[in-house]
C-alpha cells in the first residue's frame, strides 16, 4: 500500500489532433485535415471531456487549483481565439485557478496572422510555443514544413506586439545534412528575438514515420556532438541556462507546465490521444493512475460514454522508474524527499541500485540529480532501476 498524503500539484494538457500536413519526422497524435477543422463539435467533446474527467478523478479533491495549461497538437493555432475563450470560460467555471496560472499554446509560424494572435491572448492564454525547428529554408522543406524562414521571423515580431511577452522558440538540431555552421546560425537567428524560453533538441528518427521508412542523410555522431557542445556554449553565452535535457531559460522564465510533468505531478488529459495521469487519496487504498483518451479524431468526436481509451494503476515496483526517467531529466534533480511525497514509497526502495550508481559518480550524494557523467549515460542508468 503507497503511503500518500498529499496530492501533487495539478495541471491540464488539451490535445488538438489537426494540423495542416503531417510533417515526415513527427510521431505525435497529429492528422491532416484538407478539409477543415469541425470546432464546434470539437469544442463541445472536450467540454463534455473534462466535465468527465473532474467528476471521476477529482471529486473531494477540487479545491486544488490548476497550476498550468499547455495546449498542444498537432497545430493548435488552426483553431480560432473564440474556440479557446469558450473552452477556457468553461474551465474556469469549473476548477480554481492558481492566481499564476501559466496558459501555453502551441503555435505553427504558417497558420497564424495578427489578429489571431492578439485574440489568443485576449481569450486567457498567455505563453506561445512556436514551432519553428529551422530558419534555413531547405531545412524547413526538408522537415516538411509549412512555413518558410521569412514568415517565421514575421510570425515572431506579431507576437511580441501582440503581448506576448513568455514565449518559447521550439528548434531542431541534427537536421538531414546539416553542417554545425547551420546549426549555430539558426541559433543566433533565435537568439536575435530575445526569446525567455528556448526548446533544442536533436532530430530522432521515430518508428511510424515517414523518416523511419525512408530515412534522410544525418550528420555523423562526431559531428552531432560538436553541434550539441557549441550550441550549448552559445545560449550559456546569451544566459539561457540549460534546466532540462532540451530546455533552455532566461532565469525564472522555466516552463512551469513541463516542470511539473518532470516532477512527477498530476495533469488532467483531454481530446484526441491526450495523456493524464491522476493521484487518488479519497479511496481505501490510495493509488497513482495513469490514462488515454480515444486517439482518432473521428472516434473521439463520435465517442459514446467515456473517452478513456485505456487506463492502469502504477504499480509499486513500476514507481521508481516512473518517477526518476522524469527527474533525472532535470539538471538540478529535486530533493530525495519528494520520491517518498509523490510515490508514497521510502527512498529504502531505491536501493540497492541507488548507493551503487552514487558510487559510480552516476547520481549526486545528496540529491535525486544525475551528474554531469550520468547525463550522458542516461538511459543505461535508467535501466539500472528496472
Amino acid at each position: 500500500m503507497l503511503q500518500l498524503s498529499e496530492l501533487p500539484p495539478l495541471s491540464l494538457y488539451i490535445h488538438v489532433p489537426w494540423c495542416v500536413r503531417k510533417c515526415p519526422y513527427c510521431d505525435f497524435n497529429s492528422h491532416a485535415s484538407p478539409n477543415g477543422i469541425p470546432e464546434e463539435a470539437y469544442l463541445k467533446a472536450l467540454i463534455n471531456d473534462f466535465n468527465q474527467d473532474l467528476s471521476l478523478y477529482l471529486k473531494g479533491s477540487q479545491s486544488r487549483p490548476l497550476r498550468s495549461m499547455f495546449i498542444g497538437g498537432g497545430t493548435p493555432s488552426l483553431l480560432s481565439p473564440q474556440f479557446y475563450r469558450s473552452l477556457l470560460a468553461h474551465i474556469k467555471n469549473k476548477i480554481t485557478w492558481a492566481d499564476d496560472i501559466e496558459i501555453t499554446m502551441e503555435a505553427n509560424p504558417g497558420t497564424v496572422e495578427q489578429g489571431s494572435f492578439e485574440g489568443y491572448r485576449e481569450a486567457g492564454i498567455n505563453r506561445l510555443s512556436m514551432g519553428i525547428q529551422s530558419f534555413d529554408d531547405q531545412k524547413l522543406q526538408a522537415l516538411g514544413r509549412i512555413h518558410n524562414s521569412e514568415e517565421a521571423q514575421k510570425a515572431i515580431k506579431v507576437a511580441q506586439q501582440s503581448g506576448f511577452d513568455n514565449f518559447n522558440l521550439d528548434l531542431m538540431h541534427g537536421l538531414p545534412e546539416q553542417t554545425e555552421k547551420e546549426a549555430l546560425q539558426d541559433l543566433e537567428i533565435a537568439l536575435s528575438f530575445k526569446p525567455p524560453h528556448l526548446s533544442w533538441y536533436q532530430l530522432t528518427i521515430e518508428p511510424n514515420t515517414e523518416f523511419y521508412n525512408r530515412p534522410p542523410q544525418l550528420p555523423e555522431d562526431d559531428a552531432l556532438w560538436q553541434i550539441q557542445e557549441s550550441g550549448q556554449a552559445l545560449l550559456k553565452h546569451h544566459n539561457l541556462e540549460q534546466y532540462e535535457i532540451s530546455a533552455y531559460a532566461t532565469k525564472g522564465q522555466n516552463a512551469q507546465h513541463n516542470l511539473n510533468y518532470w516532477q512527477f505531478g498530476d495533469y488532467i488529459g483531454i481530446g484526441a490521444g491526450a495523456h493524464g495521469k491522476i493521484t487518488q487519496l479519497n479511496t481505501d487504498e490510495p493509488f497513482i493512475k495513469r490514462y488515454q483518451k480515444t486517439r482518432q479524431p473521428d472516434a473521439y468526436l463520435n465517442r459514446i460514454g467515456h473517452y478513456n481509451a485505456s487506463s492502469n494503476i502504477l504499480q509499486a515496483e513500476d514507481l521508481p522508474l516512473e518517477f526518476l526517467m522524469n527527474i533525472l531529466r532535470l539538471n538540478n534533480g529535486v530533493d530525495e524527499a519528494l520520491y517518498s511525497r509523490r510515490t508514497g514509497l521510502t527512498i529504502d526502495t531505491l536501493e540497492p541500485v541507488l548507493s551503487q550508481v552514487r558510487k559510480e559518480g552516476l547520481i549526486e550524494t545528496t540529491r535525486l540529480q544525475a551528474t554531469e557523467k550520468g547525463l550522458l549515460f542516461l538511459n543505461p542508468l535508467l535501466d539500472r532501476f528496472l
